[in-house]
């Protein structure tokens, strides 16, 4: 769309009438472009494959595309014939016949501004006025500043200010240049002030000062700073101030004096920190081109010493400068620059210009800029053939246009302009573009001009990036439409792959680059950047590999099958798997061939290259089978890894895929039990473990078990065949038993099996010191449910017995609890030592005790028969006296031998006696004291209120049987029995509930109530147990039978409490001491066991105050009870 489209008309339109019914007669020429139409999707994968073939179609069908440019007119109608055009910054000028200016703003394009420059009056001799006219306007980039020059010579000066058309000047101020002026260039740079700091920003009025140079008709360069207000034109006459004729500098003068069409110029910066920056000037006349370049320490023109100028030109003066020369006659030599601006850019942030056109006789002479210094400012210049003018022929053909179009002679252009990518020829009749990539025409359609109206030049505007064509009486703007849209295609024919990559848009497009990229580093030789390149496109799987295959490169072929790979999608698992194994075994293959290498040139030449790429490809191996390890089957890796003798990567691989098993037998078919077990103890599989440690064992036993022992996990019992299987050893050395006793005193095993494995082990070793057999049954621990330890007594007994260990049989004898065969065996086996030991063991049979220790005293006497030895002996024990012995003695002894001992033991029973007596004197006095004691107690008394109540369930302690303590603390009995079972120990609890079953037995009355029923408003005391008198009885009694040891029930002491019912206990209580009709129908012994009972209760339960006493027992207790709801304790 043009960007006039919506521009209202100043002027009449009946003019326009004519050139729109021309413009609807002419149609488009055929369109050249190389991007394919709708159908390319379909047309690519041909071209792919066409590639392999070699056949290429030289051009493709285009139709239905738009151009890259297409034409608009503008929709205006000047006052008058337009005499010449430019633009800048969006903004229109226009010079019309004769000395009129339009400024049309595009921003604001209702807004028409005419400035009208003075008619030059008759002159001195009374001749009539000359003929004037413009010929020249010549814009800054940014719009502020605008030169006019006219057919006589005269110079004007216009400051424009964008955007305020109230505050435009409407009076141009002449410049006495003393010049014609044919060429302005403007500087590059933003504007500056004229003390070379930058203009005030957001200044829309007053235009900053800019520097310019003017190229005359006689070939004279002038130098011109344009000032940043307008105070040197206030002046009234039309003369130029001091101050301006100061400012202008002659700085060159070109040697053939030709009239200079062109200028530009630019700055670049230094290479260094301290270095000078450089400006260079480019100069074009009819035939010539000069470069002019040098240092300069500033970018300002004007001053004392000239600025820029001077020191670039200065040097040139005293010797030519460099220049071309294209000798013709051309009608408008033009030089044009290209700014690589972007659309939105500011006008005042312009990057440098980066090309040139200078339009020739002999063609279009075009270069590059460089933007750093060189010693050429032109960078690899070229000169473009004009395209031909094309003649129609009668017969009209298929195509855009009306017939077919033969080439002539090829015409000069009227003007040129340069855009991004192309060059724009304007020539009377048409305006063609030729891309500027390959040089090829890629539009050309004819002017829609009005019979008789002719082109007169090309305008480009570099901050809009709009270009526009002009003639008397049209404006003609060219649409640029998608420009780039084609550059890939050049690149890719001028082999540029990486900026055809960059260029193309879609990936049909870029598959064409990528496979045409292949191509070319394949005919080069560069097979690994022609690999890479392969892979990112399209191109047959099979074309490709074979092309490597039949070149031998296998490298180049494995870089192409990674790629391949990596674009392959996860879905893909048959062609992923395929891939894998394929490169796999190229891989695999290059191993072997460099290891050959190696080994046929180790002799002759330095292989530490060789070496080092054998590295990276096996470490480039190890990382593709990690990264594919999902695409890759096991099976097949280890028969192409085994196959091809590469065990380490056969290992990893396991390692890989946690396939320890092999890693373990492969270390174990080499022997090497260290790394067996290393494997082993770096995986978690616990089988793997059993599966082979009946083998380690036996070669490695001491790193065997130091694996067994760290891992915590795996099972002894299932490690038995293991353990028989090992090597006899000493127990010294011996590794199963250092595993069984970590097993059992670290692990805190409780199997009976690894008890009775290490008891064999002992037993059966052929040392006959039994100290390590005692040591391990001594040290083994009890089963705290039976009491006994973990091994099997009998079976321990009869391994003992059956290895003649005697000792350990006494020990496991006495363990039995069989204390006479214990003392029996040791006696027989003459260790009177050993028999002593076990005769102590029945601690709370004293009589048990004393048995034992006369039967070792007899076999003292009787087969010792060594009196002394038989005195030795009674020092040992309290339990046995000479007395004792003595009847063990023949009956005639002499007893010489012990008359001593005889004596002294006399002695002691006479000191004895004499204890006796005074201990009995002590018993007799503390009995009389305390009865003294009993008799002022009976006589105490503590005083209860009424009112008082009971310190547990808050009722009157009045309302049944109540306790008293010397603390003031009173209690319900009940309520003192219950309070008292939660601190009580398990003795005293069991022998409360042994009490209880006997008085609810003895006082069980039918239809009895219990002690805390009855009480209205009152808290009864909730027994432990729903149960009666005679079930709470009936439960104890079964607790009782049903203990088997006194182990269970000391485990079972809390459940004692459930049993014991308060209510039913004080009831019974109660009733023993009750009525005395209850009484008369008890016996007296019966009576006194009742009463003792009663006695024995109150001193368990009422002996300490459950508050004072309770408090202390249950400081280790929490706060709230398992039964107890959390909730109760919230706030």
């Amino acid at each position: 769309m043009s960007m006039l489209d919506d521009f209202v008309e100043h002027a009449s339109g009946s003019s326009d009438a004519p050139r729109a019914a021309a413009a609807e007669r002419l149609s488009h020429v055929e369109y050249e472009g190389f991007e394919p139409d709708a159908n390319e999707a379909d047309e690519v994968p041909s071209l792919v494959r066409a590639l392999e073939t070699g056949f290429v179609p030289s051009s493709r069908a285009t139709h239905g595309l738009d151009p890259l440019f297409s034409l608009a007119v503008v929709q205006y109608s000047p006052p008058s014939d337009i005499l010449t055009f430019t633009s800048a910054n969006n903004i229109l000028f226009l010079a019309t016949h004769p000395l009129s200016v339009v400024i049309i703003d595009l921003n604001n394009p209702a807004e028409l501004l005419s400035v009208d420059l003075p008619k030059p009056g008759a002159d001195k001799g009374g001749g009539a006025a000359p003929d004037v006219s413009i010929r020249g306007l010549f814009a800054d980039p940014t719009a502020r500043h605008l030169i006019i020059t006219t057919t006589t010579g005269d110079t004007f000066y216009l400051p424009i200010t964008p955007g305020n058309p109230t505050t435009q000047s409407r009076r141009p101020r002449p410049l006495r240049v003393r010049h014609n002026i044919t060429a302005v260039g403007w500087s590059p740079l933003r504007g500056v002030s004229a003390d070379g700091s930058d203009a005030a920003k957001g200044d829309n009025i007053t235009p900053p000062a800019t520097d310019v140079l003017l190229g005359t008709a006689n070939g004279v360069v002038l130098s011109l700073p344009l000032p940043p207000t307008d105070d040197i034109f206030k002046t009234v006459n039309l003369a130029m101030s001091k101050g301006g004729e100061r400012d202008l500098q002659t700085v060159y003068t070109l040697p053939d004096g030709q009239a200079i069409t062109g200028i530009a110029f630019g700055f670049w910066n230094a290479k260094s920190k301290r270095g000078d920056k450089r400006a260079w000037v480019v100069i074009t006349t009819q035939e010539r081109i000069y470069e002019v370049q040098g240092p300069v320490t500033t970018t300002v023109a004007g001053g004392k010493g000239g600025g820029w100028p001077e020191e670039v030109f200065k040097p040139v003066r005293e010797s030519a400068p460099k220049f071309q020369e294209l000798a013709g006659d051309v009608p408008r030599s033009e030089l044009r620059v290209h700014v690589p601006s972007v659309v939105g850019q500011p006008a005042t942030a312009l990057p440098a210009p980066d090309a040139i056109a200078w339009l020739t006789a002999a063609g279009l002479y075009h270069s590059a800029l460089s933007n750093k210094p060189t010693n050429d400012i032109l960078f690899k210049p070229t000169l473009l053939p004009y395209p031909p003018a094309p003649e129609q022929s009668p017969t009209p053909v298929f195509g855009r246009g009306s017939g077919r179009q033969t080439p002539s002679k090829a015409p000069i252009p009227l003007s040129v302009a340069v855009t991004q990518w192309h060059f724009l020829l304007l020539f009377p009749d048409r305006v063609v573009a030729v891309a500027r990539e390959n040089d090829k025409v890629v539009w050309d359609e004819p002017l829609a001009l009005a019979p008789g109206d002719q082109a007169l030049g090309l305008a480009a505007d570099p901050v809009s990036r709009t270009f526009w064509v002009y003639s008397a009486r049209a404006i003609i703007e060219v649409v640029v439409t998608d420009e780039d849209r084609d550059v890939w295609r050049a690149k890719l024919d001028k082999g540029a792959f990486p900026s055809a990559l960059e260029y193309a848009r879609t990936p049909a497009q870029k598959d064409i680059v990528r496979s045409r990229q292949g191509d070319a580093l394949y005919e080069e030789g560069k097979f690994m950047a022609a690999a890479q390149a392969y892979a990112e496109s399209t191109r047959s799987f099979e074309y490709v590999s074979l092309r490597f295959v039949d070149a031998n490169e296998l490298d180049a072929l494995r870089v192409y099958l990674a790629g391949r790979l990596g674009k392959l999608e996860k879905k893909d698992l048959t062609q992923r798997m395929m891939l894998a194994t394929w490169l796999l075994e190229i891989c695999l293959s290059k191993c072997n061939t460099l290891e050959d290498l190696i080994a046929a040139e180790s002799a002759t030449s330095d292989v530490e290259n060789l070496q080092m790429e054998r590295t990276m490809v096996e470490d480039d191996l190890q990382t593709f089978l990690k990264d594919h390890k999902a695409n890759l089957d096991p099976s097949v890796v280890y028969e192409l890894i085994l196959g091809h003798g590469r065990t380490d990567l056969y290992l990893f691989y396991a390692e890989l895929n946690k396939d320890h098993d092999k890693v373990v037998e492969h270390w174990i078919a080499e022997e090497e039990w260290t790394k067996a077990i290393d494997v082993l103890s770096r995986q978690d599989d616990i089988d793997l473990y059993y599966r082979f440690a009946s083998l380690l064992i036996r070669n490695v036993p001491k790193e065997t078990v130091d694996a067994w022992i760290k891992q915590q996990a795996l099972s002894p019992r299932r490690l038995i065949p293991a353990l028989l299987n090992q090597k006899s050893e000493p127990l010294e050395t011996n590794q199963a038993v250092r595993y069984l006793e970590h097993v059992i005193h670290r692990q805190g095993s409780t199997d009976s099996t690894i008890y009775n494995l290490l008891l064999t082990i002992y037993a059966s070793d052929p040392n006959p010191d039994d100290a390590p057999l005692l040591r391990f049954l001594s040290s083994v621990p009890d089963d705290p449910v039976t009491d006994r330890p973990y091994y099997d007594l009998d079976y321990a007994l009869r391994l003992c017995k059956t290895h003649g260990r005697i000792r350990p049989c006494v020990q496991i004898y006495s363990r039995m609890g069989l204390y006479e065969s214990s003392v029996n065996l040791a006696l027989e086996r003459g260790d009177i030592e050993l028999a002593k030991v076990h005769a102590d063991k029945p601690e709370e049979d004293d009589a048990l005790r004393r048995k034992l220790w006369l039967k070792i005293g007899k076999y003292v006497v009787q087969e010792k028969g060594d009196i002394k030895e038989a005195m030795k002996f009674l020092e040992s024990t309290d339990l046995v006296k000479i007395e004792d012995i003595l009847p063990f003695f023949p009956d005639f002894v002499v007893i010489d031998d012990f008359k001593t001992e005889i004596c002294t033991a006399l002695e002691d029973y006479s000191a004895r006696i004499e204890e006796l007596k005074l201990e009995m004197d002590e018993a007799t006095r503390s009995a009389e004291s305390i009865k003294a004691d009993i008799e002022a107690l009976s006589t105490r008394f503590i005083a209860v209120e009424q009112s008082d109540k009971c310190w547990r369930c808050h009722q009157g302690i009045t309302t049944r049987q109540f306790y008293v303590f010397p603390c003031q603390h009173s209690f319900h009995a009940d309520c003192l029995i219950a309070m008292a079972m939660e601190y009580l120990p398990a003795p005293s609890l069991r022998r409360i509930l042994h009490l209880q079953n006997e008085l609810t037995s003895r006082s069980a009355v039918p239809g009895r109530q219990l002690l805390s029923q009855g009480f209205e408003g009152g808290t009864a005391t909730p027994p432990r147990r729903a149960n009666t008198a005679a079930g709470a009885a009936a439960s104890a009694a079964d607790f009782l039978l049903a203990v088997p040891g006194r182990k269970t029930l000391v485990a079972a002491g809390d459940k004692l409490r459930d049993l014991i019912v308060p209510d039913v206990l004080a009831q019974a209580v109660t009733a023993v001491g009750g009525s005395g009709r209850t009484r008369k129908k008890r016996d007296p012994d019966e009576e006194a066991r009742a009463e003792a009972a009663r006695k024995e209760i109150d001193s368990l339960v009422a002996g300490v105050c459950p508050l004072c006493e309770g408090s202390v027992a249950a400081i280790d207790k929490p706060f709230i009870r398992e039964d107890e709801d959390l909730s109760d304790w919230a706030l």
